[in-house]
């Protein structure tokens, strides 16, 4: 708690403690108008007694009525997500939210309504409600996260997706966290928070996904046979797709770099996302065993060394 929040704290006490005190002065003086006239004292009292029962009635309906609004307004928004197709973890919590948010401005309008001074207990109310939201600032933003991916949907139950240094499937999405399961079954719970101020890679976002693949070759190879073979296997395997899928190009192979032991080639293709990992294997051991057969040989790491006779002379 910081000084702000204990000197308005003590601030509140103190108005408590001046409230107390008047109580007892005007039972004082009840009961010295009661000793003067009592008759007097008694219609009065009835009169105020009639007064307050008439609040407590104003309040009933006050609170009837508004509940009544508020259960209205809870179905009105749960059709009005229904129909824009919102998740269902969305819809509860705004729901909620604003549930929770109007009942407690009921409660206070019904206390007000019965003539009680409500400054102190909403003061006392924002003094609660600001150290509350210090004390769980990372579960707010969490909840602000939580909010921007089911309002703006990057990603849904069922996509893969690589975020915060994780991937694979997500299996649910929370108003706090998302879980993802990855291929070796682990279930990766990540905070909606950073996860949505940070980088995310849905996979699954569209149809088609380009594999790259990054081949080392040794110096003196052929770069034209090395294209020819890594084309011919590509063009074998009924996954990859061509130009004639909407979306999708001819497989291509190019020199990427000349490495200082290597020349580094590039090769792309494009395939169904469903197809992405198991094409991917599939080619890597295409090349392993293809381009040795066909006299490609892969590099290895090497240092020329000149040696200089020197001069005797």
């Amino acid at each position: 708690m910081n000084i702000l929040q204990f000197t308005a704290l003590a601030a509140e006490g103190q108005e408590i403690v001046n409230e107390a005190d008047s109580a007892k002065v005007i039972l004082k003086s009840m009961a010295e108008e009661f000793s003067k006239d009592p008759n007097k004292f008694l219609v009065g009292l009835g009169q105020q007694a009639i007064d307050f029962g008439l609040k407590i009635l104003a309040a009933f309906a006050i609170y009837i009525i508004g509940a009544w609004i508020i259960k209205k307004i809870k179905i009105v928004l749960k059709k009005f997500f229904e129909k824009r197709g919102s998740e269902p973890t969305l819809t509860s919590f705004v729901t909620s939210l604003v549930t929770i948010t109007l009942t407690v401005l009921l409660i206070i309008i019904t206390i007000s309504a019965l003539g009680i001074n409500t400054t102190s207990f909403a003061a006392i109310l924002a003094a609660g409600g600001m150290a509350i939201g210090m004390a769980l600032s990372g579960t707010v933003q969490n909840f602000a996260g939580g909010l921007m991916i089911l309002l703006f949907k990057p990603f849904k139950v069922g996509d893969y997706i690589k975020a915060q240094g994780y991937e694979g499937f997500v299996t649910e999405v929370t108003i706090v966290s998302t879980k993802i399961r990855t291929y070796a079954n682990s279930i990766i719970v990540l905070p909606n928070g950073a996860l949505f101020n940070g980088n995310i890679d849905n996979f699954s976002n569209k149809p088609l996904h380009r594999i790259s693949w990054n081949v080392s070759i040794a110096y003196g190879s052929d770069t034209a046979k090395a294209r020819e073979v890594i084309l011919d296997f590509l063009a074998k395997d009924e996954r990859i797709l061509n130009s004639e899928t909407p979306g999708a190009a001819d497989p291509a192979v190019h020199v990427n770099k000349l490495n200082d032991s290597s020349v580094d080639l590039i090769v792309y293709a494009w395939v169904n996302v469903g197809d992405f990992w198991p094409v991917t294997y599939a080619i890597n051991e295409k090349i392993y065993c293809e381009l040795p057969k066909n006299g490609i040989q892969f590099p290895f790491p090497q240092l020329d060394v000149h040696l200089v006779k020197p001069s005797l002379d």
